[in-house]
């Protein structure tokens, strides 16, 4: 029952972005100009990036995206239609669906990103299977944390400042491991020297999502 109703719930999601098409334009044209302006302003003309600053740029371009893409998740949903979900549908249904829909929203946006990067910035990457490994995770925790957070915001007036509020020492630390996990990629180390930071970002992930499920349907009714 569960799983119907996230699948559902996500179709629900999709048909709503397509019908929007507007945000995810402009999520797109964010990345684009970001990207140019990083171009423009450190005269790449005239010499190559170094890669620290390659792998910290690309992170700090993917964690305001990630703001500005999953923000809108709870934000942009009318009172209403809130009440009517809660009539028809779970709370954890509704969480679940909502993370699984900004998982692969992030992940189109982090190729997208990649690439584009990568075309005008070049790409140092060494190690290609870790960071992609690494993108990956980074995207879970993103979406899985900024969801839930937007939740809170949205029982708030004042939303869009509360999600940063909450987000960014919450996103911060896991931000930290994600960057030295991709340096390591950059760098072409074994991904043994990488385990302990993959373990802790997969262990921030399983965790938020439990708590997301578990604490959620209090919120919900509130």
């Amino acid at each position: 029952m569960l799983f119907r109703e996230i699948i559902i719930l996500l179709k629900k999601e999709v048909v709503l972005e397509w019908r929007q098409r507007y945000a995810l334009n402009g999520i797109l044209l964010y990345v684009v100009s970001a990207v140019f302006v990083c171009y423009l302003s450190f005269n790449l003309q005239q010499g190559a990036m170094d890669v620290i600053t390659w792998n910290a740029l690309f992170w700090i371009i993917m964690l305001f995206v990630a703001f500005n893409a999953i923000s809108k998740s709870f934000m942009q949903e009318r009172a209403g239609r809130l009440i009517y979900y809660y009539t028809i549908a779970s709370p954890q249904g509704i969480i679940l669906s909502k993370m699984l829909y900004n998982l692969i929203l992030m992940l189109l946006l982090a190729v997208t990103c990649l690439i584009f990067y990568t075309l005008v910035m070049g790409n140092p990457v060494q190690h290609g299977w870790l960071f992609s490994g690494n993108l990956l995770l980074g995207a879970c925790g993103f979406s899985a944390t900024l969801t839930m957070i937007s939740g809170i915001a949205s029982k708030a007036g004042n939303s869009n400042t509360l999600m940063a509020i909450l987000g960014f020492p919450v996103i911060i630390p896991m931000l930290l491991m994600i960057i030295r996990v991709s340096k390591n990629a950059i760098d072409g180390l074994a991904i043994e020297v990488s385990y302990d930071e993959i373990l802790v970002l997969l262990s921030i992930n399983v965790i938020v999502g439990l708590l997301s499920y578990i604490l959620f349907p209090f919120l919900w009714k509130s």
